[in-house]
């Protein structure tokens, strides 16, 4: 099968890898450095699988930023993996490079079928399946973690499709061909019911850890631990020993923006728990600042952006947060992240050799420690209980 994927972030690239294995699979992005990289056979993104397939399989895969190569006629399944921010003034998902991807298909490619795997406002495929009516729409939600992308990929643990059900059985199979793992659930539903599915999971899991994120303000403003509390919480398989290692809030690409458009859904449905879990982000990192704070630091020292070990990606990091908090409280913030190749970056110095970092901070603030941190772990505000993601 000839396959498009648009769109290389994280959800596109471990698409377009995975598909690769056993399909004839083009990669389209508007940026030509991702393109020079994936033809090279160099992963643009810090995913140790993505990288190591791209190096060491022999895959059906090629880039390009040419439309009339990406969308041509002969091509079965276009994948849309574009970004699909939240925008604060329109209350919801941006989905403009969603939209100009379908247009262009249904001039180029109209034969093609469309799955989105971009994250969408509930009853948006169905409303361009209306717009496109001569077009196959599907939605096939993403359920990875950044820096492990492929590997949840290769084995998922579950892959769902909302779209018409001959189309949608289709994609599943080139889906179940090149994941490692087996007996996979397969969920079929109409598409509005997947783009649900997504924003509620995503939910989900950020309540999951604003509660473990409050009951650690509780443990450290009471002065109790909060490691031991949350292992006898835990030890109830009800509840059960994951996703529970304290945070500055949660971030990164997904949670912020989920939660923010499932709570834009709910504004004529009556609800208190799905604002209270937006609300407990913002009041934890608020907490967090305060605490840094209390330290009476002159300089407080960021180590690294990301949120997550094996990441490169800050976008929407709860320490950016914290980072404008501190600042408000007139504490000077340098930031160390040796991905970062600029001398200034969110209005703070950037400072690339470690030692010196260490010195000019009189508080260092990490969200997960590593071993680099662990022989000045005196000067080190973090909440990382459990030495883990």
């Amino acid at each position: 099968m000839n396959i498009t994927v648009s769109g290389i972030g994280y959800v596109g690239l471990a698409n377009a890898v995975l598909l690769a294995q056993h399909n004839n699979v083009t990669a389209f992005d508007v940026s030509e450095e991702k393109v020079r990289l994936i033809n090279q056979r160099i992963s643009p993104l810090e995913d140790k699988e993505i990288r190591e397939y791209l190096a060491d399989k022999k895959l059906k895969l090629s880039a390009t930023n040419d439309k009339a190569q990406a969308y041509r006629k002969d091509t079965g399944f276009i994948i849309i993996a574009t970004p699909t921010d939240y925008k604060v003034k329109q209350n919801s998902f941006d989905t403009s490079s969603v939209e100009s991807v379908i247009s262009d298909v249904n001039k180029m490619a109209p034969s093609a079928t469309v799955v989105i795997k971009s994250t969408l406002p509930i009853g948006f495929t169905e409303r361009m399946q209306k717009e496109y009516p001569k077009l196959s729409i599907l939605f096939s939600p993403e359920f990875l973690r950044e820096g492990k992308a492929l590997y949840d990929n290769l084995y998922p643990s579950r892959i769902i499709v909302g779209g018409s059900p001959k189309k949608a059985k289709e994609f599943a199979a080139f889906l179940l061909q090149g994941a490692k793992k087996k007996d996979i659930p397969v969920c079929y539903m109409p598409p509005t019911e997947a783009e649900a599915v997504k924003l509620f999971a995503n939910t989900f899991l950020a309540s999951r850890i604003a509660f473990f994120n409050e009951l650690d303000t509780y443990s450290e403003i009471m002065g109790l631990d909060a490691k031991s509390i949350i292992e006898g919480v835990c030890f109830d398989p009800r509840i059960g020993d994951y996703y529970n290692n304290p945070s500055f809030g949660y971030g990164g690409y997904c949670l912020p923006k989920d939660t923010h458009q499932i709570k834009n859904d709910y504004s004529e449905v009556p609800h208190s728990l799905i604002s209270a879990i937006v609300q407990s982000n913002k009041i934890r990192k608020k907490h967090i600042s305060a605490m840094i704070a209390k330290r009476n630091p002159k300089t407080a020292g960021i180590y690294k952006l990301a949120m997550k070990t094996g990441s490169d990606n800050f976008r929407s990091s709860a320490v950016l947060d914290i980072i404008k908090d501190l600042q408000k409280k007139q504490i000077s913030v340098i930031i160390y992240d040796p991905v970062i190749n600029r001398k200034e970056l969110f209005k703070c110095q950037t400072v690339n050799d470690f030692n010196k970092f260490v010195k000019m901070s009189d508080v260092i603030i990490a969200n997960r420690m590593t071993r680099e941190l662990e022989r000045i772990k005196h000067k080190v505000y973090t909440r990382d209980v459990f030495l883990r993601d």
